[in-house]
């Protein structure tokens, strides 16, 4: 991967969601429809990949979140007002 790339992936990390999610819809669309340079199709692959990575890490952290309101909900450590084992 050269620098231009490096960079390109870099700003993925600045995406909301949805931002993610609609490129990574344009990039598989590009891809699929084929007629791009091996290299081209190699950095639309790679920030690909990115912006999978991305959407992947916004939804594990919403489903912490959501598992974290249900354990409050339910009576877990938040509600009781009791820390959580290992924290402060």
């Amino acid at each position: 991967m050269d620098a231009e790339n490096s960079v390109e992936n870099a700003d993925v990390a600045s995406l909301s969601y949805e931002q993610a999610r609609e490129e990574l819809v344009a990039v598989v669309s590009q891809l699929e429809t084929g007629g791009a340079s091996l290299e081209q199709s190699l950095a639309l692959w790679e920030r690909g990949e990115a912006l999978a990575a991305r959407c992947e890490a916004w939804l594990e952290g919403a489903r912490q979140r959501l598992d974290a309101a249900r354990a409050n909900a339910a009576g877990g450590p938040a509600a009781t007002g009791m820390a959580e084992p290992g924290r402060d």
